[in-house]
């Protein structure tokens, strides 16, 4: 097993904060309460997870075409038109109300996973890549499912 980078694996996990704080203040009414009036609404229970989740999609179709463009010819365009999946995927299935936004993203994370392993498995990612890209993930469909309960 390769080590994920420190740096990697501490801003990885800070980036779950958002989904984490979701689900908190979905089973805490007083937490909504206290970060509904201090916050506003855009920060709590789904709000918050779809606004963020939306986000990282597109995020990691960033990533996705960074990776891309360390290969040539067929397989550039091949890992250009694969990354800017996640990004579209958001911008045209996300929204709605919070179940239908919360459902979608969850198999956008799901197929964003399955990007993250071919990049991988092409040798256009880092070693330790799908280790630390399962671990986020595993979180953030947890999160957004505990959210349709």
């Amino acid at each position: 097993m390769i080590s994920i980078p420190r740096s990697a694996l501490l801003l990885g996990l800070a980036g779950l904060i958002p989904f984490v704080w979701g689900v908190l203040t979905t089973i805490f009414p007083s937490l909504w309460h206290m970060s509904f009036d201090t916050l506003g609404p855009r920060f709590v229970g789904p709000f918050i997870q779809i606004s963020y989740g939306t986000i990282i999609l597109a995020f990691m179709s960033g990533v996705l075409w960074g990776f891309a463009t360390k290969t040539t010819g067929t397989q550039a365009a091949i890992g250009y038109a694969l990354s800017v999946i996640p990004a579209l995927w958001a911008f045209f299935f996300v929204g709605g109300g919070p179940v239908s936004a919360s459902i979608y993203l969850i198999f956008g994370f799901i197929g964003l996973l399955g990007l993250d392993w071919q990049f991988w498995r092409n040798n256009l990612a880092p070693p330790w890549w799908m280790q630390l890209r399962v671990m986020l993930t595993v979180v953030v469909i947890g999160c957004l499912g505990i959210e349709l309960i």
